[in-house]
């Protein structure tokens, strides 16, 4: 299936998640790679929007944001500490197996 979900985790999601993902084959940014590092949430919708990427974040201002506007590209949603890496992991790759970009757009996945 050529058309799949792309991941970007936000400044404190820890980047070996990033790593574990990419193993499985799935396209993941990070805010360092994007060059986004201390910039403002407004800077980061406006990456994920313009490259239609899930954000994958530790930071309630996005589930704000979800509130304010319905054709965000998705956000996957964990708060700090709640979930090991191993859970978050297996839960972003059961959301890109069984999600398409299509399908996420405006939702937030609880992780």
């Amino acid at each position: 299936m050529a058309n799949r979900i792309k991941f970007h985790l936000d400044e404190h999601v820890d980047p070996d998640i990033g790593k574990a993902l990419r193993r499985h084959g799935i396209n993941v940014t990070s805010t360092n790679e994007a060059g986004l590092r201390t910039y403002n949430d407004h800077a980061h919708l406006e990456f994920i929007q313009s490259e239609g990427r899930v954000v994958v974040t530790h930071d309630a201002d996005f589930l704000r944001y979800a509130r304010q506007v319905q054709n965000h590209p998705g956000i996957a949603y964990c708060q700090m500490e709640t979930r090991s890496l191993g859970e978050i992991i297996r839960r972003l790759i059961l959301i890109y197996e069984v999600l398409t970009p299509e399908e996420i757009i405006g939702r937030v996945e609880f992780l």
